[in-house]
């Protein structure tokens, strides 16, 4: 792929990374047959708030590494959305490997400074604002509801923080400001051609169960990548990997505050967005948590209902992850 999808006059980032092969376990089983990015809150899902608000940004071209069920996601969004172009890249080791083999699987595809993202993110499209200039990552100051990994930052003659190291995990006591990483990043060509060859060499000794935030860390401590801070506080933004996420996003983006609808003119067959797919997880309503393309007939289409009914049901949601995590209210916001 060549570079014409980045403005280099200007240095603005037009594509962009969704990672998107997990099985998202912690939400089953509302993902018993369909991907976590398919996941409904309110009238629209994770993925469709997304392309809205890549295409509000400008963004040309969209990479998708699939995995679990990846022909939903593929029909869902064809190869043109939003009059962006769709490409996919598929991880046939889902399964078994985590986020740093997803991120390695897109390394013959991206050729051009891009913007990382994970596809359990639901934020205010003006937080992108910042995020499409390349080596930037996105952080929330951290508080006390929020866990997971960290940066500590240094700040530069123009104000300008830049990572100064990761942390995993909030265990323990410091005495530096920290703030939580959202899963968001944007990367130069230069900065992306250096990862490749430190994702290379994880790959290589077997390390597919890492996270790739531990490849940034390394980078970040030897000095061959920096990234410039982007502040996601005072804007809504949540990270869902539970039923109890997906509760509390659907407070945070209520229908009433934000918009949850995708224009008529998305719902076209020419943008790329099957019709008959989009008219069905509409008919879902407002409020529900049922998957698109779902089968679980029994669960209940309200939020306040579910959580109960699928504790009861003996869902297994005690599974820990390492992987960031946000919990509670508005991140970034006191």
């Amino acid at each position: 792929m060549n570079s014409s999808h980045s403005n280099r006059d200007t240095g603005v980032v037009t594509t962009a990374l969704l990672l998107a092969a997990g099985k998202g376990s912690r939400l089953y089983p509302l993902t018993h047959d369909t991907p976590k990015c398919l996941t409904m809150v309110h009238e629209a899902s994770i993925l469709e708030r997304l392309v809205i608000n890549l295409n509000k940004q400008g963004f040309k071209r969209l990479v998708v590494v699939t995995g679990y069920q990846e022909k939903c996601i593929r029909e869902f969004l064809g190869t043109q959305a939003c009059g962006m172009t769709i490409d996919y890249v598929f991880s046939p080791l889902y399964a078994t490997t985590n986020n740093i083999y997803s991120l390695w699987m897109a390394r013959e595809i991206i050729n051009e400074p891009f913007m990382l993202i994970e596809s359990d993110l639901v934020f205010d499209v003006s937080l992108l604002d910042n995020m499409r200039y390349p080596d930037r990552i996105a952080v929330a100051r951290m508080q006390p509801w929020m866990n997971g990994s960290t940066v500590t930052v240094n700040q530069s003659i123009n104000k300008s923080q830049y990572v100064k190291k990761f942390q995993n995990g909030i265990a323990g006591t410091f005495d530096e400001i920290r703030y939580k990483t959202v899963n968001m990043y944007s990367f130069s060509l230069s900065s992306w051609h250096s990862i490749i060859e430190r994702l290379d060499q994880y790959i290589s000794a077997g390390r597919v169960n890492n996270y790739y935030e531990i490849v940034f860390a390394e980078m970040v401590a030897d000095g061959s990548l920096s990234l410039k801070t982007v502040s996601f506080d005072g804007k809504p933004w949540y990270e869902i990997d539970t039923v109890e996420d997906l509760a509390e996003t659907e407070k945070l983006f209520s229908a009433d505050r934000y918009e949850t609808k995708i224009p008529s003119n998305i719902t076209q067959h020419v943008s790329g967005i099957s019709k008959p797919f989009f008219q069905h997880t509409k008919s879902m309503g407002r409020g529900s948590i049922t998957r698109s393309l779902s089968r679980l007939r029994s669960l209940p289409q309200s939020n306040s209902l579910s959580l109960k009914q699928i504790r009861e049901a003996n869902i297994q949601e005690n599974e820990v992850s390492p992987k960031n995590k946000s919990i509670g209210r508005i991140h970034g916001t006191a």
